[in-house]
């Protein structure tokens, strides 16, 4: 499964949808994920990809982890992965 596949299951998962559901422009708030399910989210992509994502779940407009959209998201888990040169 590609790091987008993963990342689209996870985000489906936390908003309770199919990745089919999933579109790369929708943003956590289209997907109904709330503050809470970010938290969730973020733990369960560190957990797939074995990477640490910096975010701080109370200041998340100061994180360098970009959450604007999936499409966003994806990118920063690739980056991350490269730059921790995981996988």
């Amino acid at each position: 499964m590609s790091v987008k596949e993963q990342v689209i299951a996870i985000l489906a998962e936390q908003a309770l949808l199919t990745p089919a559901d999933v579109s790369l422009d929708n943003s956590l708030g289209d997907l109904g994920i709330d503050s809470l399910g970010l938290v969730e989210s973020i733990f369960a992509i560190e957990e797939a990809f074995d990477i640490s994502v910096p975010f701080n779940a109370n200041a998340p407009e100061e994180s360098a982890f970009d959450i604007s959209s999936v499409s966003a998201i994806i990118a920063a888990v690739e980056a991350l992965i490269a730059e921790q040169g995981k996988r």
